[in-house]
């Protein structure tokens, strides 16, 4: 199979069954929106080492948020409820609470599995906070120094799939950054998904194990250029280059539709073969073969 010339490669990627929390920021205006966004989702790429996978899901105006201001939806995913017990409350008065102007609500409204985040952060307000009841949904008041900060008592989870992903080779580093870039702005536009890499990508892309039995991931050798000859390689004889995209979904279809639409945007000129990276299906439960995905 080929798109524009570039193979797309018999393969699948392999994901897993996580949770995921969705929160709506909101901020005073759209400079303090993306200040509270960028500290939110910093140290929030994989799971292997940070305490969650973060990304904003989407832009919302005005007119799509609880109190009428700028807004976007994140979404925070971990592998257990009580994995996003603990990082989304710490996340949020770390990183929203601090940024000026922001409120937080719950995203997932119905979901029957919820979380504390308001009622664990509250007793920052040392006594002086108020809790409020508006259609059934409790929220926070914590005086802070700009005035109040406005948090939701408790938000939903939900089960979603994370770890989808596509491997991009180019033969220059300028047609694979690009490529990259096309990929990760594909699924930008789509809602229920995100990347949750640096700018959506991942250089550094992983394996189970390690020749050091204290890492649990090391680096995924059989993509990079350098260890030629050295390992059983899995590049294109023409890819200099290699970069993957991971995305993480609010579903099983959620991923399967962002992944395709990231394979469309980045197959072009340069781009020699798009592939992915999996574990011989021995861990994920999903798998997503991009012969499929494209049909």
């Amino acid at each position: 199979m080929e798109i524009r010339g570039t193979q797309i490669v018999d393969t699948f990627a392999e994901a897993f069954g996580m949770r995921f929390v969705r929160l709506t920021v909101t901020a005073h205006d759209e400079y303090w929106l993306e200040a509270a966004l960028r500290e939110f989702t910093g140290y929030g790429s994989s799971v292997i080492a940070c305490d969650a996978e973060v990304g904003v899901e989407r832009r919302l105006s005005a007119d799509q948020t609880p109190d009428g201001r700028p807004g976007a939806s994140v979404l925070v995913f971990g592998f257990s409820r009580e994995v996003l017990a603990q990082s989304v409350p710490n996340r949020t008065g770390q990183c929203l609470m601090t940024c000026p102007t922001t409120a937080v609500y719950d995203g997932l409204i119905g979901s029957a599995e919820r979380i504390a985040v308001g009622k664990q952060i509250r007793f920052f307000g040392d006594g002086f906070q108020k809790s409020k009841l508006l259609f059934g949904r409790r929220y926070w008041r914590i005086p802070v120094m700009d005035g109040e900060f406005l948090v939701e008592d408790r938000v939903g989870v939900a089960k979603g799939v994370a770890g989808g992903n596509i491997v991009i080779q180019g033969r220059s580093l300028d047609d694979t950054l690009a490529a990259a870039r096309r990929g990760t702005e594909a699924v930008d536009c789509l809602d229920d998904a995100i990347t949750p890499f640096p700018a959506g990508v991942a250089r550094s892309g992983s394996k189970v194990g390690s020749v050091y039995k204290q890492l649990k991931a090391s680096t995924a050798d059989a993509f990079c250029p350098t260890l030629r000859g050295r390992v059983a390689s899995k590049l294109h004889d023409e890819a200099g280059y290699a970069l993957e995209i991971v995305v993480d979904g609010a579903s099983e279809a959620a991923v399967a539709r962002a992944m395709a639409s990231a394979i469309r945007a980045a197959a072009g000129e340069g781009v020699v073969a798009i592939g992915a990276g999996n574990y011989g299906g021995k861990l994920g439960k999903y798998h997503f073969h991009l012969h499929k995905l494209l049909a």
